[in-house]
């Protein structure tokens, strides 16, 4: 279980994001640091991390974001939740924000957009099926088998837990897409993970999934070589990175170690030839693949360009 460190939080609840897949939306973190503690997470690198084992949680974010809101003159037509720190780790404190949070602003009809690679409890899966026509989540998923999840995703759920609640989120008429985000380089790019993955998403009724390739930073090599103990696993994925390039990404403005553009491509294009089968859309991040993608993620939603009240979709309202 981690340690939850109670802090108020200083700065401002609504935040932007320097990548451009969420530019037109505010962005809100309800803690540092995260219980599910993958391996790969570029977030061990930030400053505001606060640590392995350790989650922050911003206990005024409901009382900040109410203060937001009233000084606004028109509302935010949807809020992305989170950059940095799922909503839906195993964390009571967490969750219990969660809740508040997403309740407070779906009942304002504020929309609500998620990525999760935890357990989502039942009165948070009502909350969101009550409130479907302003929803829009994400499940992240690398592979189906529980053994190299438990590796990576040591606090995640389980993949047949996710695929189940997107399953019954679907059945609640939620928009549900996958996000298999890292592709982990020899351990889950080949045929033999991303078929049966793509064919489990495709029975549930996902129709999109949005995807990249890992990339390293100091932070995530450092996790990866402490906690992954399959040492024929983590050498086999080092070692594609044996001629990686540096890469100028536009998430952060920063600079990271990535497999070279061929290689990546070649990956890309495995993918979308499986999904392709399964009538599956395969989306690729520009934002993390400015050398190999023009496109975007859509990691905020696919909302109508025009909604609530006739107004256009917008960053910040004043």
């Amino acid at each position: 279980m981690a340690e939850v460190i109670l802090v108020e939080r200083k700065s401002a609840v609504l935040t932007p994001s320097s990548l451009a897949c969420l530019a037109h939306v505010p962005t809100v973190n309800l803690a540092a640091g995260c219980a599910h503690e993958c391996r790969y997470c570029y977030a061990r690198g930030y400053l505001t991390h606060p640590g392995e084992g350790r989650v922050a949680l911003y206990t005024n974010t409901l009382v900040k974001l109410r203060e937001e809101l009233r000084r606004k003159r028109k509302k935010p037509t949807t809020v992305y939740f989170s950059p940095s720190s799922d909503p839906f780790q195993p964390v009571p404190e967490v969750l219990n924000m969660t809740y508040d949070v997403f309740k407070f602003l779906l009942e304002s009809e504020i929309g609500v957009a998620f990525v999760t690679k935890g357990r989502i409890p039942e009165r948070h899966c009502n909350l969101l099926a009550a409130h479907a026509p302003l929803v829009q989540g994400r499940i992240g998923l690398i592979t189906l088998d529980p053994a190299t999840a438990a590796a990576f995703e040591p606090g995640a759920a389980r993949p047949k837990v996710r695929l189940a609640q997107a399953a019954d989120l679907i059945g609640a008429h939620v928009p549900i897409e996958a996000r298999l985000d890292p592709i982990l380089p020899g351990v889950t790019d080949g045929a033999d993970c991303l078929e049966p993955l793509c064919e489990a998403l495709a029975r549930i009724g996902v129709r999109t999934i949005a995807a990249s390739v890992l990339f390293l930073r100091p932070a995530v090599i450092g996790s990866l070589r402490r906690h992954i103990k399959d040492k024929l696993m983590l050498d086999k994925l080092l070692a594609r990175f044996a001629s990686s390039e540096p890469l100028a990404i536009h998430a952060g403005n920063s600079r990271v170690r990535a497999l070279p553009t061929a290689a990546r491509l070649e990956i890309i294009d495995r993918l979308k030839s499986i999904a392709k089968r399964y009538g599956l859309e395969v989306l690729v991040c520009a934002c993390k693949n400015p050398d190999i993608s023009r496109g975007s993620c859509h990691i905020s939603g696919r909302w109508p360009p025009v909604t609530r009240g006739g107004s256009q979709l917008g960053l910040f309202p004043s």
